[in-house]
Order: C-alpha cells, then sequence, then structure tokens
C-alpha cells in the first residue's frame, strides 16, 4: 500500500522529476514507455487524474494532509491509484522547488499519455482550434482554457507547437488540457500545412485563418457561422500565421479593431473568434 515519505531536503534524489530534471529530460522522447510530466496545483493534479492518466508519484505540503484538504491524500493512500509513492514536505521546499503560490502546496508526476490520431480527435468535433507554431507555453495554456470554455470540441497543434504538456500550459489552463481532446498535426516540421491542411479538407473542415490581411473577412461573418465543420487557425505571437498556411486555408479572418490598434494577443484573439463562431449555436450547452 501507498505510505507517507518524508523529504527533508532538496538533494533528496525522488525529488529530480519535480527539481533537477527537465521538462524534456521528463519527455523522454527516445523511450516513450518512460516520458512522464509533472502538474501543478490541486486543481490541475485533480484532472489529471479524472482524465484517467497514470500517477507516478505525488509531492504535497504537510498542510495537505491534514483537515478539510486531505481528500486527495487519503484517496492515494488508499491505494485507489495503485502502490503510487506521496512525498510530503514543509511549504519551504515546495517554494524553491517552484514556488509555493503556483503549486499551491500539490505536485504530480504522470506518465505521458500516446496521442491519439487526429482522425479519432476530429471524428465527433465540429469546431476546432489549430495552433501553428505557437512557442509560448501561457498562449498555449490559455488558448486550451478558452477553447474548452467557449464550447469547441478540440485542439490540434503542429509539430513546432509548444507541448501543451509543459507545468505552466497545463498550469495556466487550469487543467483543461485534459478535457479537451487534442493531438498533434503531423510528426515533423515537414508535415506542415502542405499535408495538415489536405487531412484537414479530407476531414471535412473549412479553415479559416486568424490573419491581419486587407481582403480578411469579419470573425463575424455568416460563413463562419454556416460552416458544417470549422477549423480556426492561429498563428504564434509576433510574425503570425505563415503564408502557406494562409494560402492554403480556405478563407481569412480578422476582428475589426479601433483606435489603430491592429490585433490582439493571441490567447485573446482566440476567446473572440471562439465566442463568435459558436455564438446561438446552441444556447443550452453553456447553461
Amino acid at each position: 500500500m501507498p505510505s507517507i515519505v518524508t523529504i527533508t531536503e532538496l538533494r533528496d534524489p525522488a525529488l529530480d522529476p519535480y527539481a533537477r530534471l527537465t521538462e524534456r529530460q521528463l519527455r523522454s522522447l527516445q523511450d516513450p514507455d518512460k516520458s512522464a510530466f509533472v502538474a501543478e496545483s490541486r486543481t490541475v493534479v485533480s484532472l489529471a487524474l479524472s482524465a484517467g492518466l497514470t500517477p507516478l508519484s505525488f509531492l504535497m505540503d504537510h498542510s495537505q494532509l491534514t483537515g478539510a484538504s486531505r481528500d486527495l491524500a487519503d484517496r492515494i493512500l488508499a491505494g485507489e491509484w495503485g502502490d503510487v509513492p506521496l512525498y510530503t514536505a514543509d511549504d519551504g521546499i515546495l517554494e524553491e522547488l517552484t514556488g509555493f503560490s503556483l503549486s499551491r502546496g500539490v505536485l504530480a508526476v504522470f506518465r505521458r499519455p500516446a496521442l491519439p490520431s487526429v482522425e479519432e480527435v476530429c471524428r465527433e468535433a465540429r469546431r476546432i482550434a489549430v495552433l501553428e507554431d505557437i512557442m509560448d507555453a501561457a498562449n498555449v495554456g490559455a488558448i486550451f482554457r478558452n477553447a474548452a470554455g467557449l464550447g469547441f470540441d478540440a485542439v490540434l497543434v503542429t509539430p513546432r507547437c509548444s507541448d501543451p504538456l509543459l507545468r505552466r500550459s497545463a498550469r495556466v489552463s487550469m487543467g483543461t488540457v485534459f478535457q479537451i481532446p487534442w493531438t498533434r498535426i503531423g510528426e515533423s516540421p515537414s508535415d506542415w500545412p502542405e499535408r495538415g491542411m489536405e487531412l484537414l479538407h479530407r476531414l471535412g473542415f473549412t479553415v479559416a485563418a486568424m490573419a491581419l490581411s486587407e481582403n480578411a473577412a469579419d470573425i463575424r461573418s455568416e460563413r463562419l457561422k454556416r460552416a458544417e465543420r470549422l477549423a480556426i487557425l492561429l498563428g504564434t505571437e509576433g510574425t503570425g500565421l505563415s503564408k502557406a498556411s494562409v494560402d492554403a486555408a480556405d478563407l481569412t479572418v480578422r476582428i475589426p479593431m479601433l483606435h489603430g490598434v491592429d490585433s490582439l494577443n493571441v490567447a485573446a484573439a482566440s476567446a473572440v473568434a471562439f465566442w463568435e463562431t459558436v455564438r446561438g449555436e446552441s444556447d443550452e450547452h453553456y447553461r
């Protein structure tokens, strides 16, 4: 049965995944069976568990083992997820690891799940987001949160896009990265955009590229609302979408702006685009 192991110093090898291994090392691309990631905060860890991901270890500050907040610890010690170690430390050690204000006293290492195919993720999807080469982890996490909260069905990320399971991405997403279906569209950078766009079109998606262009349609365009299956394509901060992606898309759209402002941060823009393209489709869906 699981037991509580008290950690007294940062040099303890049990803390390697939390303190010394980089996220690239945890990913272990050469050995998928050992690939892992770290989740921070009770909310994010709980949603990962609810999604059926496999925990490898937990780390909590002492306050999480007593009082009203001990429910998760009780479930761990009851063996709900098998014989998984529960490490505990005072908040000083956790603050040195990641910042107590960020971890909220709960961290966990999870086995990285195998990604499904694009076809599987999109099988029942009508509205999806495609993230092209967005490297900022916070933006990726925020877009996932927007997609989940505003009724999009799935997210696809290109091969060069930041990993949605990075600590910061998952934390900013508030764990929605474990709720909304997602996968990578292509295994190598050469798969995007040509092969990826071909696949989206083969699956019946109208691809709308969000880009600054004189001939771009208004995001409120009825064509977007009428599309049976719609993919909103979002590009990285600064450079935006590649010309090849814009040219391959079915249409270009933009958010009308005032006061000489040309655009919004990509995460903010995604929220506007998602809302405008699902608004009115099913009011009951949001109640």
